[in-house]
C-alpha cells in the first residue's frame, strides 16, 4: 500500500565530492539521518541545485535517491524544467525509479500566460500515473502561478493527483485563497524553510517541505503544533525564523550556502561545495550568527523533547 504524502518531507541537498561529482556516501548519510529523526520521506527541489545539474546528473540523482530510500518513506522527485518535453522525461525517469510523486515549477526563463502554464502541468500529469505537486517558487524565482490554473488542475485531475506547494508572497493569504478556491480540497505543503510554518499549519496544510539543515527543529516544531503545545511551538519557532531570515537575504544562494555549511559542519557532507556560479557566500560575521542561532535551536529541541514526554504536556 502506498505511503501517504504528508507530514515532514525535507528537501534533500546534493552533496559534491572534492572533484565536483555527486557524493553518494554523503547522500546516504543525509537520508539515514533524516529517517532516524522521524522524517516521513523526502523530496528534491530548488535547493537540491537541480537547475545547476546536467541532464545525466539529474537522472543519476533521482535514481540514486530512489535506491537509497529503500521504501522507508515517500520520495518526491523534482522535475521542473524549461520545456514540457524535458519535464516529462524527468518525470518518467522518476516514476520508473519508484518515486511516489513528482514536483515541478513552471519554466523560469520566460513569463508564460496562464494557458501555457496550465498546458505544461496538464501534459505532465497526463504523462505519468503518480501525483504531481505544483510548486510556485515565485517568492524567490520565476513568476506566480495564477489561481485559475490551480483550480482548473484540481477540477481536471482531482486532489489525489494534483497537490500544491505555494511559495508566492504573501504566503499565508495565498495559501488560504487556494484552500478556499478549491473548497478545501487542495492538499497543500508549506515550503518556506519553516519561517511561515506556524501560520501555515493553522491554515490547514498537509505537510511541510523544509531544507535538511534545521530538520531536528522542524520535526520538533511540527510535533509541537500537532499536540497543541504553544510554549514549545514558539520556543522552537523563533530561532528557526531568525536562521531562515539570514538565508532569505541572499535568496536561493543564501539557502544553499547556509545549508551546506551546516551539513558539512555536522559531518553529514564531506564538503560544503556548491555548483558554480553563485552570487553569495557566508562571511565570518554571518557564519558566527548562524552558529549562535543554531545553538539556541538545538537547546530548544532538547527542551521540546522533554516537554513532549511530560504527562502535563498538551
Amino acid at each position: 500500500m502506498p505511503k501517504p504524502i504528508q507530514g515532514v518531507l525535507p528537501i534533500a541537498h546534493t552533496p559534491f565530492t572534492a572533484s565536483g561529482s555527486i557524493d553518494r556516501d554523503s547522500l546516504a548519510r543525509q537520508l539515514d539521518w533524516a529517517f532516524a529523526l522521524g522524517a516521513d520521506g523526502f523530496a528534491t527541489g530548488m535547493v537540491s541545485e537541480l537547475v545547476r545539474l546536467t541532464f545525466s546528473e539529474r537522472v543519476e540523482l533521482t535514481r540514486t535517491l530512489a535506491e537509497l530510500n529503500a521504501d522507508r518513506g515517500v520520495f518526491i522527485a523534482g522535475v521542473g524544467a524549461e520545456s514540457t518535453r524535458q519535464a516529462i522525461e524527468y518525470a518518467q525517469v522518476a516514476q520508473q525509479a519508484g518515486a511516489a510523486a513528482v514536483m515541478a515549477i513552471p519554466p523560469i526563463s520566460c513569463r508564460l500566460p496562464a494557458e501555457a502554464v496550465l498546458s505544461y502541468f496538464t501534459a505532465l500529469a497526463e504523462a505519468i500515473s503518480i501525483p504531481v505537486i505544483v510548486q510556485d517558487a515565485s517568492g524567490y524565482v520565476g513568476q506566480a502561478i495564477p489561481m485559475t490554473v490551480n483550480v482548473e488542475l484540481i477540477r481536471r485531475f482531482g486532489p489525489e493527483k494534483i497537490l500544491f506547494k505555494p511559495e508566492a508572497n504573501p504566503i499565508g493569504p495565498n495559501l488560504s485563497a487556494l484552500r478556499d478556491a478549491t473548497g478545501g480540497a487542495a492538499r497543500i505543503f508549506e515550503g518556506s524553510g519553516g519561517i511561515h510554518l506556524v501560520d501555515s499549519f493553522r491554515r490547514g496544510i498537509t505537510g511541510t517541505m523544509p531544507g535538511m539543515e534545521f530538520l531536528p527543529g522542524i520535526i520538533a516544531l511540527w510535533k509541537a503544533l500537532q499536540r497543541g503545545d504553544e510554549e514549545a511551538t514558539y520556543r522552537l519557532y523563533f530561532p528557526i525564523c531568525a536562521l531562515v531570515a539570514l538565508q532569505l537575504q541572499a535568496g536561493l544562494d543564501g539557502f544553499l550556502a547556509i545549508e551546506k555549511y551546516l551539513l558539512h559542519q555536522s559531518g553529514l557532507f564531506s564538503t560544503d561545495l556548491r555548483r558554480e556560479p553563485f552570487a553569495w557566500s557566508l562571511d565570518p560575521e554571518t557564519r558566527a550568527e548562524v552558529d549562535r542561532l543554531k545553538r539556541l535551536l538545538d537547546a530548544a529541541v532538547e527542551t521540546a523533547a522533554a516537554s513532549a514526554q511530560s504527562p502535563h504536556s498538551r
